[in-house]
């Protein structure tokens, strides 16, 4: 795609973002949750401007590399020029979680099949799994209000999500919010798995075992785990990264 690299162009802390992210983009592609050049993962440049990272529109995910991102204000304007063009109505969920939530490094939303089917299940994420409970443990749901153009949408979309890490976007999807991308990722992971689970689960057609709320609010070791989210994604996204490597390292061009 002829993109001039940015690796001098951008401080070296920017640059590793990038790197991060566009592994981000081709794990999604690789786990088969993007949904064609649809669906978006933001990440917050570090500093006071607030500048973030975000797919050039148009690109499949596992084309995106860490010069191909685009670099926006919290309008959608670019910062750096691109002959890329960035999805305005796409950021409208992401600028409204990372106005709301300082501390959401990365945002991640997928609209993959398992996904939206729980989504538009009534029940919602049901305690029928391990995995489960790290989701139950800190979820919100948003109720569907058509494609998400609207402004006046956004505050709705922050009170539901509050402080959760995961949200169910009825009728939609999944969005997850990470102190850094490699966290955002292991939560998706475990959010996604935690719905195939369940649909494969209910197709089975038998009774299923629920366990109750005691066992992410315990008080022990277990209820603590469970409640921070497990192991982080620092521990397992340097092994990501090498599997990327042994596949196609051109992401991080």
């Amino acid at each position: 795609m002829n993109i001039a690299s940015l690796k001098e162009v951008v401080s070296a802390e920017e640059w590793q973002l990038r790197v991060d992210l566009a592994a981000a983009y081709r794990l999604v592609a690789l786990y088969g949750w993007s949904d064609l050049v649809f669906t978006h993962i933001s990440a917050r440049v570090p500093g006071p401007e607030h500048h973030f990272l975000i797919n050039p529109y148009g690109l499949m995910f596992d084309e995106i590399t860490a010069s191909s991102l685009v670099k926006i204000d919290a309008q959608c304007n670019k910062v750096i020029d691109s002959p890329y063009p960035v999805n305005p109505a796409g950021f409208v969920i992401h600028s409204a979680v990372h106005e709301a939530r300082h501390d959401a490094g990365c945002v991640m939303h997928t609209h993959t099949r398992a996904g939206v089917a729980v989504s538009a299940q009534k029940g919602g994420i049901l305690p029928i799994s391990q995995q489960s409970a790290f989701i139950l443990a800190s979820l919100g749901y948003h109720d569907y209000e058509g494609v998400a153009f609207r402004d006046d949408e956004k505050p709705r979309l922050q009170k539901d999500l509050g402080t959760a890490t995961h949200l169910v976007l009825r009728n939609h999807g999944l969005l997850v919010v990470g102190k850094t991308i490699a966290d955002a990722f292991a939560s998706m992971y475990r959010f996604e798995s935690t719905c195939q689970i369940q649909l494969s689960a209910q197709a089975g057609g038998g009774e299923l075992i629920h366990f109750g709320p005691e066992i992410w609010n315990a008080d022990d070791s277990s209820g603590a785990y469970v409640r921070a989210g497990g192991i982080g994604g620092a521990f397992m996204w340097p092994a990501l990264l090498r599997k990327l490597d042994r596949i196609d390292a051109s992401y991080k061009d």
